[in-house]
């Protein structure tokens, strides 16, 4: 994707990009993008899509609410997935990709949601993509009532390799100091009660259920099924990130006939994720994670009508 793509007005570049070759490596080198909407710091870029939706809010009530969201999961290509929606010629992107209303700012009110999104009338679909909607407990319900028609898309990754590439995000940031299975065993602890605090209290954050969730966010079915009970199962689209890292295009046109967008194919599919330490998983580790997510992805398939494969991995 060239630089032109990656500073299209009305989406705030994503800092820090670069292809996670965890699960399938680039084919060459044309693949990698190193920097993708390097220049400004992560902050200050942050400052001015604020400015951007605070000038925006007095033309709330002209903007429209998303037409479908991306729900997630985290560390499974929902980045790659909203460049390339954000391509498309009948696609108008929000102000910025992860908008966290139905999670971390619901209480700002949907005019403060809708400053984020296009006017509308202009005969295109828009849409957000914020990988915490998944998991969130509340954030079924809180769309339900604002997004009732909206179509959904989760991209579920095999959960071993999402868990670590998790981890392997938080080191990088400095935001975890425990070693990957000592992080693993503090992870009940650290969750504990946290859930339902967030389900019981509209108001309540939880950094620890938002950062250290590794295992959590990989038991997929409970958090498809809290989703499929606010929304008719037709309105949700449910991909391997597998499929979207080795078949693109493939997976690009489901999406797009899913949403009743007219074929495009893109000139490149390159992989965006931000960067992560080069930490190894453990194969001791590895086999602890098959064993706690087999029966998680049985259901999975059994509620799917399809097995991932990822407990034959």
């Amino acid at each position: 994707m060239d630089q032109s793509t990656s500073s299209r007005p009305g989406a705030v570049p994503v800092e820090g990009l670069t292809v996670d070759g965890t699960t399938v490596p680039p084919t060459d080198s044309s693949d990698v993008v190193p920097e993708a909407g390097h220049g400004l710091p992560r902050g200050l870029r942050r400052s001015l899509a604020a400015a951007r939706v605070q000038l925006r809010r007095p033309t709330a009530r002209l903007r429209t609410t998303p037409d479908f969201l991306i729900l997630g999961a985290q560390r499974g290509g929902t980045t790659s997935l909203y460049r390339y929606l954000a391509e498309h010629p009948a696609v108008a992107p929000p102000v910025r990709k992860e908008i966290q209303y139905f999670t971390l700012h619901n209480e700002r009110g949907v005019g403060w949601y809708r400053a984020h999104f296009p006017v509308a009338g202009r005969n295109r679909l828009t849409f957000e993509a914020t990988p915490y909607y998944l998991f969130h407990p509340g954030a079924p319900a809180r769309a339900a009532a604002t997004v009732p028609d909206a179509k959904l898309i989760a991209l579920l990754r095999d959960p071993v390799a999402r868990a670590f590439s998790h981890w392997q995000h938080n080191a990088s940031r400095g935001l975890e100091t425990l070693g990957f299975e000592a992080a693993l065993d503090a992870e009940p602890a650290r969750l504990a009660g946290e859930a339902d605090r967030l389900a019981a209290d509209a108001g309540y954050r939880s950094d620890a259920h938002r950062l250290w969730s590794y295992t959590a966010r990989g038991e997929y079915v409970d958090q498809l099924q809290r989703w499929l009970s606010a929304y008719r199962s037709d309105q949700l689209l449910v991909l391997r990130s597998e499929d979207l890292y080795e078949r693109p295009a493939h997976t690009y046109t489901r999406v797009l006939e899913f949403l009743g967008l007219a074929h495009e194919t893109l000139d490149s599919y390159p992989r965006y994720t931000r960067r992560t330490s080069t930490a190894e998983m453990s194969d001791v580790a590895r086999r602890r994670l098959r064993a706690q997510f087999h029966p998680h992805n049985e259901r999975l398939a059994t509620l799917l009508g399809e097995d991932p494969g990822w407990n034959d991995a």
